[in-house]
């Protein structure tokens, strides 16, 4: 029986694991957020947490990506001391428990990241790609950990008004090819894109940039998917994130098709179960 095969792509050496895609991997989405727009405020706590990355490593999750900070449209500002006071523990006693699960930390703020590499996160993911703190390059750089690079315009908050392209993949891949030089100067080794899908790009741009997302691959660089029950599934399906499920793996099925390497969901089991079912 014919399988599907990862795009060939560099490894990515987190915390001295090598990631090396032979089949794609399963990063878990870890909110300890009061606000996410789909599991806000049912983490927030280290034994909520705790049993959640619990449920995540069980059901297959090879990374763990710990957000603090929701980059929802509309979320409340945060101060950089509220966002370490949630992550850090979580970090912690993540890494004491889960040893040998690569952990990412979802920020902008490099100050941020640079406290929880030092609690014991492997990997620094970015929504900004770096455009929200101009310390973040030369931090990462410092700090020789993997970078996820993505794709954004603006902030969370006026990210939905930046949404103008000549062309939506040339456009995404030219901001990446951009960054990735920037960050190959400063000696990073380990990046990993993220075309960020709904961040500064409207429905029919993200179906657009799903169809074409292969096109990316010329950059020679692992791709992270990450569009779990977002937006872009409830909206057209006229439902809500909590019924999104059967989209998202619909979705995920698509991204596996065009050779991306690491799927980034809040439904780990039912990613496994694809990635098994077709690699």
């Amino acid at each position: 029986m014919k399988s599907l095969s990862t795009y060939p792509t560099q490894s990515i050496n987190a915390g001295g694991t090598l990631l090396t895609f032979e089949k794609p991997l399963i990063m878990g989405i870890l909110n300890v957020t009061p606000d996410s727009f789909f599991d806000g405020g049912q983490h927030q706590s280290i034994d909520l947490a705790l049993a959640k990355a619990k449920q995540l490593v069980d059901e297959g999750a090879s990374l763990i990506d710990i957000g603090a900070y929701s980059s929802r449209p509309g979320a409340a500002e945060i101060s950089v001391s509220e966002e370490l006071d949630r992550a850090i523990p979580a970090i912690k006693i993540l890494r004491q428990h889960f040893p040998s699960t690569i952990l990412s930390i979802d920020t902008f703020r490099a100050e941020v990241a640079e406290a929880a590499i030092e609690a014991g996160a492997h990997i620094i993911n970015d929504i900004s790609g770096g455009t929200m703190d101009e310390n973040m390059f030369t931090t990462v750089a410092r700090l020789q950990v993997p970078y996820i690079l993505m794709h954004m315009r603006g902030t969370p908050d006026t990210m939905q008004q930046l949404t103008d392209y000549e062309d939506i993949i040339h456009d995404v891949a030219y901001f990446l090819a951009d960054k990735v030089s920037k960050l190959r100067e400063l000696g990073v080794r380990d990046i990993i894109i993220d075309p960020g899908f709904g961040f500064a790009k409207n429905i029919e741009q993200n179906y657009e940039l799903l169809h074409r997302i292969d096109e990316l691959h010329y950059l020679g660089l692992p791709i992270l998917g990450g569009l779990s029950r977002k937006s872009m599934i409830y909206k057209k399906l006229n439902i809500s994130p909590q019924e999104s499920l059967l989209g998202t793996v619909a979705l995920n099925t698509l991204l596996l098709s065009k050779g991306v390497q690491i799927l980034r969901v809040h439904d780990v089991k039912e990613a496994q179960q694809l990635v098994d079912l077709l690699f």
